[in-house]
C-alpha cells in the first residue's frame, strides 16, 4: 500500500507523470489516503467543490491514527535530532501512518527523502 502525500496530489494536475502514475495505483487499489492528507487537501478545497472531494476521496482507503501510530514517534524524534535534522509532526505522523500498515510513502517533499535516510519510512518512487 502507498500513503500518498499532499504534495504529489497538488502536482498531478500539473505533471502528466505524476499524474498517471497516480491514476494507475489508484485503479490498482494500492492508494491510501492518511486522515492528516486528506484535511490537508480539505483545507484547500473551495466549498462549491467539497462535495465532490468527500466523493472522489471519500473512496479511497483511509488511514487514522491510533494510539500504536504515536509509538515510535518520539524516537523518530530524538533519532532526527541527533542527526541533527528536524522533522514536521504532521510528516512524521504520515510516516508513522505507513509504518504502521507496511507501506510506503509516495511524496515530493525532500523532508520524507530526509527521513528515509535515516530509515525512518520506506518511500515510493516513480519507475523509470
Amino acid at each position: 500500500m502507498i500513503v500518498v502525500d499532499t504534495s504529489v496530489w497538488l502536482a498531478a494536475p500539473r505533471q502528466r507523470a505524476v499524474a498517471g502514475a497516480l491514476r494507475e495505483l489508484i485503479e490498482a487499489d494500492e492508494v491510501a489516503l492518511a486522515l492528516p492528507v486528506r484535511l490537508e487537501l480539505l483545507a484547500g478545497t473551495a466549498r462549491v467543490n467539497r462535495a465532490a472531494f468527500r466523493r472522489v476521496y471519500g473512496a479511497l482507503p483511509q488511514l487514522h491514527p491510533t494510539a500504536e501510530t504515536w509509538r515510535p514517534i518520539p524516537g523518530w524524534i530524538e533519532q532526527a535530532n541527533d542527526a541533527g535534522e528536524c522533522f514536521g509532526l504532521v510528516d512524521l505522523l504520515i510516516a508513522a501512518m505507513a509504518a504502521e500498515i507496511g507501506g510506503l510513502v509516495w511524496s515530493l517533499d525532500k523532508d520524507f527523502e530526509r527521513m528515509e535516510r535515516l530509515k525512518l519510512v520506506s518511500l515510493y518512487t516513480l519507475p523509470h
